[in-house]
């Protein structure tokens, strides 16, 4: 396993990282794991060398944070992983991406209760608030910095220009600035690649995508026609509305063609790809199988020539943006 520094942050981290939204209880998700099943997965993301895990306050109303703090403890030192846990988007009681500074105080301690653990490596916002003045969430983030109970800080899917906005508000009051972030970005969505990504570079800032695999899409769980294949694919409604554009099925056979001339599955060669991609230091990669976190593992060693990554590119075609 290779590993990266987060952007300007002194974090080293593995350069897939296991995202937990999958582990927990939640009656609404019938694909999500309990801390038993959920548990060969992390010992494998441990032992295979990924030492970055993901999670969220809102995962499975909090469950996930639970499960995911106590695997850890389980099969890892504490100073060996980095923690990644997120505020807002649905955590707070008006179900808002709340992040006044009132809801963000109350919401780190509920986190490090649920994970069992005195401190943060990374905590993000989980979108951006436009009911909030940003100074007020920077100041109460730059608290929990400063108090040591989060060490850095990053972001989740966000227009650019708010973005920059959250980046120059701590900049002008010398705060803790986001070195992350985490958005939506696979090879069937790269609206990404017109400004964050660009901003990312010029500004040291590490990017951690989500949906890395397009929720299971270029993992192979729908058909190309979009039939379901597994429990997830009949249940999760987010790819509907999102990864229908006529070109994502051209996008999808020419990765199958390639994943088949290469002799790996199609993940690794999504994962492969965006490892290749300007600022991306971790793909966050959701895993419901063993299967899933040995592709994501297989991935970090997979190299692409030039005329692959055209192959695969070529495709793409403008979408409407998703996932802010």
């Amino acid at each position: 396993m290779d590993y990266v520094t987060l952007g300007s942050s002194d974090l080293r981290v593995s350069r897939v990282a296991l995202g937990t939204l999958s582990f927990g209880a939640n009656p609404e998700r019938p694909w999500v794991l309990d801390e038993e099943t959920a548990a060969p997965l992390v010992r494998r993301a441990i032992e295979g060398g990924i030492n970055f895990f993901d999670t969220a306050d809102s995962y499975n109303h909090g469950q996930s944070e639970v499960v995911t703090g106590r695997l850890l403890r389980r099969f890892a030192r504490r100073e060996d992983v980095v923690i990644a846990t997120k505020v807002g988007l649905g955590s707070a009681p008006n179900g808002t991406a709340d992040l006044s500074a009132a809801h963000i105080r109350t919401a780190i301690l509920d986190s490090l209760r649920r994970l069992g653990t005195d401190y943060v490596d990374l905590y993000l916002v989980h979108r951006f608030d436009p009911t909030t003045p940003i100074d007020e969430t920077m100041a109460a983030l730059d608290e929990l910095v400063r108090a040591g109970t989060v060490r850095w800080l990053g972001a989740s899917s966000m227009f650019t220009w708010q973005f920059a906005k959250a980046q120059f508000a701590a900049e002008r009051t010398r705060g803790a600035r986001f070195v992350a972030m985490q958005n939506h970005y696979n090879l069937i969505y790269r609206e990404e690649e017109r400004e964050m990504i660009p901003f990312c570079v010029d500004q040291g800032v590490g990017v951690i995508p989500w949906s890395p695999l397009a929720r299971g899409i270029l993992a192979g769980n729908r058909s190309i026609e979009g039939a379901p294949r597994t429990t997830r694919a009949q249940t999760d409604t987010f790819p509907d509305g999102t990864y229908d554009h006529p070109a994502d099925r051209a996008v999808g056979t020419q990765l199958s063609r390639l994943a088949a001339a290469r002799g790996v599955a199609p993940a690794q060669i999504a994962l492969a790809w965006l490892l290749h991609q300007p600022a991306v230091a971790a793909p966050i990669v959701g895993a419901t199988t063993l299967t899933h976190v040995s592709d994501a593992l297989e991935a970090t060693s997979l190299r692409l020539e030039d005329h692959e990554r055209r192959a695969l590119e070529s495709p793409y075609r403008p979408h409407d943006v998703h996932g802010h």
